[in-house]
């Protein structure tokens, strides 16, 4: 007589998974670039890039450092995010010494009306799920949760 291999017939526990803020995060930063990618489909950028600009407009000569600071992406990052939008001619660099300024264009200026638009469509689709309240606390609270985490 052979002895049959020992299957598990256990079900699954996936519990773990719906208490780790790891998953829970990540599930609901997939949720959210999902809306963003589409909000800003219209204006021909990825929804980084949209900031990018918008940050860059509001501060002409803005140090390099300073927006990967603000943007919360590695100084590599930033370099490839600014060298496209250089190619596609909506931001400029210039050296000063050290320092690496980055100033729109004017095609990049005539961008910020449609990214604001896609930014607004953004929250009018998450609050019109969540419900404005909510998604200010969510807000709020993974702000806090971020600025703890990061130090």
């Amino acid at each position: 007589m052979t002895k049959q291999p020992q299957t598990d017939t256990k079900p699954l526990d996936d519990a773990f998974l719906h208490s780790c803020m790891y998953f829970t995060t990540n599930r609901l930063s997939r949720a959210i670039t999902r809306m963003a990618d589409e909000a800003f489909a219209t204006t021909g950028l990825a929804p980084a890039y949209g900031y990018l600009i918008r940050l860059v407009v509001g501060k002409p000569g803005i140090a390099q450092k300073e927006l990967s600071e603000k943007l919360y992406i590695t100084p590599s990052t930033l370099t490839r995010f600014i060298d496209k939008l250089e190619a596609k001619q909506l931001v400029e660099r210039q050296v000063q010494g050290k320092t690496v300024l980055v100033y729109p264009t004017n095609k990049g200026k005539e961008l910020v009306p449609s990214l604001r638009e896609a930014s607004l469509k953004l929250k009018a689709t998450y609050e019109a799920i969540l419900g404005k309240e909510l998604a200010d606390q969510l807000t709020h609270d993974h702000e806090i949760a971020s600025e703890q985490l990061e130090r």
